[in-house]
């Protein structure tokens, strides 16, 4: 089953370091990375969309996919 996450965060080395730790735990790139402005904080917003392919699980919408 392939599994799928979509990683937000401002734009800073916090969002880095967890897209970077997603990439430590199998999980791959999956497409361009996301950039925009939030308004209503005045920062800007990065988005990365992680897929990790994995066996012998099944889903169910209440599984914790950062801990797959």
């Amino acid at each position: 089953m392939k599994l799928y996450r979509f990683l937000t965060g401002v734009d800073d080395s916090a969002f880095c370091h967890k897209v970077s730790l997603a990439l430590s735990k199998g999980w791959q790139l999956h497409g361009s990375p996301s950039y925009a402005f939030n308004a209503e904080t005045g920062v800007m917003q990065c988005g990365q969309a992680v897929t990790k392919d994995v066996e012998g699980v099944d889903y169910h919408p209440d599984m914790k996919l950062g801990e797959q």
